[in-house]
């Protein structure tokens, strides 16, 4: 590996663990390049152009690694549980790779609910097609359902999975314990399923509405 790609990862693996313990918006360029043992305290904006830079390229570096298996796993699905495994289980088997202690899943998760973030992911739909793919497939399955709700429970989708395994990346740190991935793979896929499959409950008061905007 180059020198300045072992500088660039070294950043990123920095960034993503201090986001984690501090929040994003609490820390600094500076601390970045501190604790990646770089000396040059603008090594952020050198290799990354500042901080959107950093913060789009730990995204990509996320969804990027889930692309080709789950492309290998949509091709070979024909059932909705099999598109949601091709959407879940890269992700796991993707964490379980990682050396322990892990960050990724809290980094994810935080992102997806913070603003600079939250607008870089909806704009990074390109990097994702397969993902995009898997979403319109199940929502294609699931064309007996209302719309709304279908739209609903595809957007909890990643909600869940990343908060899930959020948690699991705690608990491991706090425990000691490593984590089972494969089986938290196989169990929120399951999950999933079930609840995209659920009777749709309406009050009369609300027919033809929906809970999202």
């Amino acid at each position: 590996m180059a020198k300045s790609e072992v500088a660039r990862t070294a950043l990123l693996d920095a960034a993503e663990r201090l986001f984690v313990q501090s929040g994003i918006s609490h820390v600094s360029d500076r601390k970045v390049a501190e604790t990646a043992g770089n000396t040059n305290h603008s090594a952020v904006g050198y290799y990354f152009g500042g901080r959107e830079g950093l913060l789009r390229a730990l995204l990509t570096r996320h969804l990027s690694v889930l692309e080709e298996p789950r492309r290998a796993m949509f091709e070979r699905s024909d059932s909705l549980l099999d598109d949601v495994r091709s959407l879940v289980v890269p992700v796991t088997d993707t964490l379980a790779e990682l050396p322990r202690p892990t960050w990724r899943a809290r980094f994810v998760s935080q992102a997806m609910h913070h603003p600079v973030t939250t607008a870089l992911l909806y704009g990074m739909a390109a990097q994702a097609p397969t993902a995009t793919l898997i979403i319109r497939s199940v929502v294609t399955r699931l064309d007996h359902l209302p719309r709304d709700i279908v739209r609903g429970r595809a957007m909890l989708m990643t909600h869940i999975v990343m908060s899930a395994c959020a948690d699991m990346e705690e608990l491991a740190e706090r425990d000691g314990k490593p984590p089972r991935w494969h089986a938290a793979g196989d169990f929120l896929s399951d999950s999933i399923a079930g609840l995209l499959t659920a009777p749709v409950s309406r009050r009369p008061a609300e027919d033809g509405e929906g809970f999202l905007p």
